[in-house]
């Protein structure tokens, strides 16, 4: 087939010896099979911004370091050159959440390159060597279900161990290899510890997993593994050998208004006291002090 422009590159630097066929086209990008040496492998392009579907949201934003205060100043004001490097930040991330939860043992495909907006990562593969089927195209009996769920449970797990949330896990973003369930497209990859939408972005994850494996055993979907493991993370006791339950308490302690507006007519009371003391001071000297300011 024609090689597509943005692989261009990457053959004459001799990362890629041949682009053999389309693989799927997604929201955001591209994926090509190509061949390099005896391997084959994806080529993942990225689609311009202003050609994808699915938008750089401010929430999957937050928290993301920026090389420097020029680049944070100019993505603010999104100039043409803050644009394209919210471009580019969007794309790398994508490459550095691969590494680092491929560094953590959690199932994604490895990377090996990134170059000129194109991802060089491995090809997931079914028995019969063809590229593997996505979780919402095969069809599983109850007791699959629940091992699938339960594998990628753990996986959610060790992720946010390694301090991220994927932030739109489904079905449609993971992979059945013939060693079981690959999650792939992390883009929009959340850190954990500085995004405030992370929570509810790993709640939607888990329940993205059991509504489609509740289909199978509906008893998954009465799980509530999100909250137990945020709490379990807020913690610090996370870790990828914690046994979940698939159970949460809510804590059902009300707080007590009264005690808490107590605190703060108190406060209120000290700081007109000390504001008092500071404007007695400024008066001239041998003046009687109020009697209020004399409790």
């Amino acid at each position: 087939m024609k090689t597509p422009k943005r692989i261009e590159p990457l053959i004459e630097d001799g990362l890629v010896d041949e682009v053999l066929r389309p693989l799927m086209s997604g929201k955001e990008a591209a994926v090509y099979v190509v061949r390099c040496g005896g391997q084959l492998r994806c080529a993942k392009v990225y689609k311009e911004a202003n050609k994808r579907s699915f938008r750089q949201a401010s929430e999957y934003q937050e928290g993301r370091k920026t090389r420097n205060s020029r680049q944070a100043r100019a993505m603010a004001k999104g100039s043409k050159y803050g644009r394209r490097e919210a471009e580019d930040a969007w794309q790398s991330a994508e490459v550095a959440a691969l590494f680092r939860l491929a560094d953590a043992g959690v199932r994604v495909p490895k990377p090996y390159d990134f170059e000129a907006g194109v991802l060089l990562m491995e090809m997931i593969a079914d028995a019969d060597g063809d590229a593997a089927p996505r979780l919402n195209d095969v069809n599983l009996e109850p007791e699959q279900a629940r091992e699938y769920h339960a594998f990628l449970i753990a996986q959610i797990v060790r992720m946010l161990c390694a301090g991220l949330v994927h932030g739109d896990l489904s079905e449609f973003n993971v992979l059945l290899g013939p060693d079981g369930p690959v999650i792939i497209d992390l883009p929009q990859a959340v850190d954990a510890a500085a995004n405030n939408h992370a929570f509810s972005m790993l709640e939607r994850d888990v329940a993205n997993m059991a509504s489609y494996f509740g289909q199978f055993a509906p008893e998954l979907l009465k799980t509530r593994y999100a909250p137990e493991m945020w709490a379990l993370y807020k913690a610090g006791t996370l870790t990828p050998e914690s046994v979940l339950s698939g159970e949460f308490a809510e804590d059902e302690h009300s707080a007590d208004i009264g005690a808490v507006m107590r605190e703060i007519e108190a406060a209120k009371r000290e700081e007109a006291r000390r504001q008092a003391l500071l404007n007695a001071d400024d008066e001239p000297k041998g003046e009687p002090i109020p009697p209020w300011m004399q409790q």
